[in-house]
């Protein structure tokens, strides 16, 4: 019989499809068996009560990166993976923005940069596209996918970030040729800065007006016409952070229409509400991000997309700036106009515990559903599956246990990310992570770190799931 490095008894095995008893053992990284029995093992881990889980794969996080003059996010490649680590996640897709002018190789050297020798769980990198010169999609991208970089985001909102409706045709055109995913953010960034400069002549200024200057109808026609553009070119795509039926609906029809659409929402459209902008002393900075915090019925829509499979994806994008800061939310312009306030929350480590306890243990979404949510599909959607985002023979043991009956209420100091504030503070959670194991290491156990951490790397990736389904069209 195989010796095993590393053996998990008597735990329940979850994946996006089953749910089995099984031992699971574990060699030189990988998931070398699953059967009964066992046993010899240099360490032997008790999962006797616990789910065992792929790591969560959260493919929509920012870290380290370039927000505005004077303005620094929280969180680098350090500390964010520190916190994906602590809510159950082994893998990060975090993005590579592109500068005006810059080329996409001088970028990814940047990034590179920024992340050797600091991640504490693997890592990949989307490349943001802001400038899509006819080098950069004539040449640079090509290559690129080629290369592993196998997905794409452009922005439809931001001054400085967004492109015309003819540059984002040109890069999905790029798309399909090369075979990358491109995930797109829908805002309407005309419609937005007409409202920003009605409520500046009406003298309203405070957090709450970022929501109603970044109304539903702004997400929803941007959301159709990312989706018409992709229709045109024939290509496969992505519509990121959806906050409200009217957009998830415009996925829905599409898909009914033929084309290959994933949906993606988050935890800030299941937990929080533009009511929260709405706080005296700027505590409603704290909850500014983009599109913003709908309503009540915005969040059952949220829940009923998460159930029906209309959402593929359950990510936190985790984009993180401290509160009570000259370079974070509380910057000197901000503090006199909600334009100024830095744009994005934290909840890497957030995102697993709260579909899990307002998911599974309430009964909206079964266990399965919630692997496919927050692991399965990412990998198969961004390249990384089979070797991540489920326990199968021959996989990364990338492996997380679940104590179901576990209780935390949220505390700011438990999550180890670099901002001081998380929106979902006094939270009660039912069910956490107990146990992260990386490549057959353990890394967290009972909230602490292992003495010996750091080990996260780069992942180069295939090309998506989406885009092989377009039946050779590549």
């Amino acid at each position: 019989m195989m010796r095993f490095d590393t053996v998990i008894r008597y735990g329940t095995v979850v994946t996006a499809s089953d749910t089995f008893v099984s031992d699971v053992g574990i060699k030189d990284g990988r998931i070398a068996a699953l059967a009964a029995e066992l046993t010899e093992a240099d360490e032997i881990i008790d999962a006797t009560g616990l789910f065992v889980l792929p790591g969560g794969i959260d493919s929509h996080v920012h870290l380290d990166q370039p927000s505005g003059d004077g303005i620094v996010m929280a969180d680098d490649f350090d500390s964010g993976t520190r916190s994906a680590a602590i809510g159950g996640n082994s893998t990060v897709l975090a993005f590579c923005m592109q500068e005006k002018g810059q080329s996409l190789r001088e970028a990814l050297k940047v990034y590179h940069a920024k992340a050797e020798g600091k991640c504490h769980v693997d890592v990949s990198f989307h490349l943001v596209i802001t400038d899509p010169t006819a080098e950069v999609l004539g040449q640079e991208l090509p290559a690129l996918v080629e290369d592993g970089y196998t997905s794409l985001k452009v922005f439809m909102t931001y001054e400085g970030l967004r492109l015309r409706d003819d540059e984002i045709l040109a890069t999905l055109d790029t798309a399909r040729r090369t075979g990358a995913l491109v995930m797109v953010h829908c805002e309407n960034e005309d419609a937005i800065r007409y409202l920003i400069g009605r409520h500046e002549e009406d003298g309203k200024f405070e957090p709450k007006f970022h929501a109603t200057t970044r109304p539903i109808a702004a997400e929803r026609e941007a959301t159709h016409r990312a989706l018409s553009l992709a229709e045109i070119v024939d290509v496969p795509i992505v519509i990121v952070h959806v906050s409200n039926r009217e957009a998830m609906e415009e996925i829905r029809r599409a898909r009914q229409r033929g084309q290959k659409i994933a949906g993606e929402t988050c935890p800030q459209y299941l937990m929080l509400t533009a009511d929260d902008l709405d706080q005296s002393e700027m505590e409603g900075a704290k909850y500014v991000c983009s599109p913003p915090p709908r309503d009540e019925s915005s969040q059952d829509a949220c829940w009923e997309g998460l159930e029906q499979g209309v959402f593929d994806l359950f990510s936190s994008d985790h984009c993180p700036f401290r509160f009570d800061d000259p370079e974070g939310k509380l910057n000197e312009k901000g503090k006199r106009h909600f334009r100024w306030i830095p744009n994005g929350i934290p909840g890497v480590a957030t995102r697993l515990p709260i579909l899990f306890s307002e998911g599974v243990m309430k009964g909206r979404i079964d266990i399965n559903q919630f692997v496919a949510l927050t692991s399965t599909n990412h990998a198969k959607l961004y390249g990384l599956y089979p070797r991540k985002g489920t326990i199968a023979v021959g996989a990364d043991a990338d492996i997380a246990l679940w104590d179901p009956n576990k209780s935390v209420t949220v505390r700011n100091d438990m999550l180890h990310h670099g901002a001081d504030y998380t929106p979902y503070e006094g939270l009660d959670i039912r069910g956490w992570p107990v146990r992260l194991l990386l490549r057959g290491k353990t890394i967290v156990e009972d909230g602490h770190f292992a003495q010996q951490i750091g080990q996260g790397g780069y992942l180069r990736r295939d090309l998506s799931s989406l885009t092989r389904q377009r039946g050779g069209q590549i």
